[in-house]
């Protein structure tokens, strides 16, 4: 849905515009890679999403994520492209399979599809060392350009202190009107709906995009670390206070009018290139 060269052709051959996105946070450096391919790397069937050297396949036991890219250069902390490989476990504690409409005519869907999981990241590649802890996995669709259907949008995701996930969506739709959603994932995978308290804006990142996230009245939100910094999006790690504890995020924020606009699109393939071969690379 990001893809530039998607847009430029038209929005014609979604099939011809694939990848699998790679973001790796640790304290000796971040890596990113977003390569985006032709349908000659494209293999799929039930189980199993493979975009060139990387795929995605449920197995018996849960989500295994296998990657082999070239992450683009990050200065300071990497001056020049570096490869990175590695195995992705995630292991569901539950499967919540309903999907949530985040417009009016259903042209957008958002569904938590294992809002409570394990994860062991195992690392062959890339200077990051691997690690074991609380995994998350969910997925979005729609019938239109995401700039189409939203100005905005928060999501964030956090743990609360009995062990329970929760997860914010707050989207403003093209008309003005909102979507909001406050879910907690309970054991058996269900989503317990509560009350959204009031959105509190976060500082702005270098790019100047509006980032916000609900917080309960008399606690102040604070930006803990930006992971990701861009004209029309950027992710972080906020806290906040809900249910009456703080609680550490991830926050993503979305601008879909900046997203939408040309010069934007023209800076896009700096962080996502397309290669041409069918395979590798």
């Amino acid at each position: 849905m990001f893809s530039p060269y998607y847009h430029w052709s038209g929005r014609h051959d979604p099939e011809n515009h694939v990848a699998i996105n790679v973001a790796l946070y640790a304290p000796r450096g971040n890596r990113w890679s977003m390569t985006e391919r032709a349908r000659g790397a494209l293999s799929r069937d039930a189980d199993r999403f493979q975009v060139g050297p990387s795929s995605l396949e449920w197995t018996e036991t849960g989500l295994r994520i296998t990657f082999d890219e070239l992450a683009l250069p990050r200065p300071p902390g990497m001056f020049l492209p570096r490869r990175i490989a590695g195995t992705i476990e995630v292991t569901p504690e539950a499967l919540c399979g309903a999907p949530f409409p985040l417009d009016g005519p259903g042209r957008h869907w958002w569904t938590p599809i294992a809002p409570r999981a394990r994860i062991d990241v195992k690392i062959d590649r890339g200077g990051v060392p691997g690690w074991s802890g609380i995994g998350y996995v969910d997925s979005n669709c729609g019938a239109e350009p995401l700039e189409a259907g939203f100005q905005r949008w928060d999501w964030a995701r956090g743990l609360l202190s009995d062990g329970d996930p929760v997860i914010l969506y707050d989207a403003i739709r093209r008309d003005g009107s909102r979507a909001s959603m406050c879910l907690k994932a309970k054991p058996d995978g269900g989503l317990e709906v509560s009350a959204m308290p009031p959105a509190m804006p976060l500082p702005r990142g270098f790019w100047r995009v509006r980032r916000s996230i609900a917080c309960e009245p008399g606690f102040q939100p604070k930006t803990v670390r930006t992971l990701e910094d861009s004209p029309f999006y950027v992710r972080s790690l906020v806290k906040t206070r809900l249910f009456g504890e703080e609680v550490e995020m991830v926050h993503e924020s979305l601008d879909g009018v900046r997203f939408a606009a040309p010069i934007v699109k023209l800076m896009l393939p700096f962080r996502m290139p397309r290669s041409t071969r069918s395979f590798f690379l």
